[in-house]
């Protein structure tokens, strides 16, 4: 009855706080939801001076609650799969090189950059922390949401090019940036003495390579299972099942879940695939489900953010550790796009300012959050979440209110070609 309890005040308070935000905020719904949801608990938190009833409410659904867990583990499975399953297949065919050059070596080394800079400043403010710990914040703080990002570039009108490039990466490094944190956190937990390189290549490899793979199994049985019948309600069915029964798969056997559900999400989302197997009716319930599946995870996600402010430890020393990091994430982003951006903007027609975009349009979300919740004590838990938790708000309210605009203004006069 509990979990009954909590999902119903959720998706309770999910849907007033939407009517709120689409009634008279007009804010995208992840930025609305968001602030309102943050704005709440602050109000919550000065009305329990008087009564603390709600804050108590509040509480009791956090603590009772694993976020990490419920994240990682379900609803990111869920949530990939719907944007993969929108996405344009033909745009990102063509721009797979630089989608994966982004979502591979662009993670890696913005997580070395991170690292490092934390490492370097954090003494400044009196906090001397191990580099494998610092590496450990660049490693979860670096995959940028795609969930966060999609609708407002839509909105803003982006040109496909740019935001294939933008969402195909954020959809792929949510995988490899959760693999990268689970190789440097087992480093950090059993000494760098008893973790040997073939151990991390060996874990690397299983978790993408096989999240792959079996994504794209996934994705040809269903495919298979869906041109041998008409049938639009076991359609959608089918689709269900394969996004649940793929991710029990995918921890059984130890692989990424989240690549794995990009994947098979490609695959059954792609234009030959819908021809071929879908009937228009089957492809309208099929698309209008996993729309209505994204937007409902979507609004209890960002809730769930907003309330994540709970668990904080308030400590001005870690405030200010978290201001430092806003500008380094950044300033790293950028840093890690340079030479890949560089080598392929020519012969792919990038639109000019490309870095620059994807580096205010790489939104962080639920997913760094998570992350930083699997901390242990003995890594700086405490710290790095409330460092994580500011990056992602300024990420969130101050970026993505404001990637819109950006886009708009390096987009305006463009040439023809690079809006195709």
């Amino acid at each position: 009855m509990d979990y009954f309890f909590i999902i119903a005040i959720l998706v309770s308070i999910s849907a007033v706080f939407g009517y709120i935000n689409v009634r008279y905020l007009k804010l995208p719904n992840t930025i609305g939801l968001m602030l309102i949801t943050i704005l709440f608990t602050l109000g919550v938190f000065a009305l329990s001076y008087y009564n603390s009833a709600l804050l108590d409410a509040e509480r009791y659904i956090i603590t009772h609650i694993d976020f990490k867990e419920v994240l990682l583990d379900i609803m990111l499975s869920f949530l990939l799969f719907a944007g993969a399953l929108h996405t344009n297949f033909a745009q990102l065919r063509v721009q797979r090189w630089p989608v994966f050059v982004f979502s591979t070596a662009g993670v890696l080394l913005s997580t070395f950059l991170v690292g490092f800079s934390m490492f370097y400043l954090l003494p400044l403010i009196g906090m001397e922390i191990k580099l494998i710990y610092c590496l450990l914040f660049g490693a979860l703080i670096s995959p940028t949401d795609p969930i966060a990002v999609l609708s407002i570039l839509k909105q803003a009108g982006a040109p496909k090019k740019l935001e294939t490039k933008i969402v195909g990466e954020s959809l792929f490094n949510d995988g490899v940036g959760v693999v990268v944190f689970l190789t440097i956190y087992n480093v950090a937990r059993f000494g760098s003495d008893k973790v040997e390189a073939m151990d991390i290549i060996t874990l690397f490899s299983q978790e993408v390579f096989g999240g792959v793979f079996l994504g794209l199994v996934l994705g040809w049985v269903t495919y298979k299972l869906m041109k041998s019948i008409d049938d639009y309600d076991i359609e959608v069915i089918i689709t269900l099942a394969t996004v649940m029964g793929g991710t029990v798969l995918a921890h059984k056997f130890h692989l990424s879940a989240p690549l794995a559900m990009v994947t098979a999400g490609l695959v059954v989302g792609n234009d030959t695939v819908r021809n071929s197997a879908m009937s228009k009716i089957t492809e309208s319930y099929v698309d209008k489900f996993w729309e209505l599946i994204d937007i409902l995870l979507n609004t209890v996600l960002f809730v769930l953010i907003g309330m994540e402010m709970l668990v904080l430890s308030f400590e001005l020393n870690y405030f200010i550790a978290g201001i430092i990091a806003v500008p380094v994430v950044l300033i790293c982003r950028y840093l890690s796009l340079i030479l890949p951006v560089k080598f392929f903007e020519k012969r792919l027609d990038f639109v000019p300012r490309t870095n620059l975009i994807m580096t205010w349009g790489g939104l962080r979300g639920g997913i760094s959050i998570a992350l930083a919740l699997g901390l242990t004590q003995e890594m700086h838990r405490d710290l790095f979440l409330v460092i994580t938790y500011i990056v992602v708000v300024f990420s969130i309210l101050v970026q993505g209110l404001t990637v819109g605009h950006l886009v708009k203004k390096v987009t305006k006069n463009l040439d023809p070609v690079y809006l195709d």
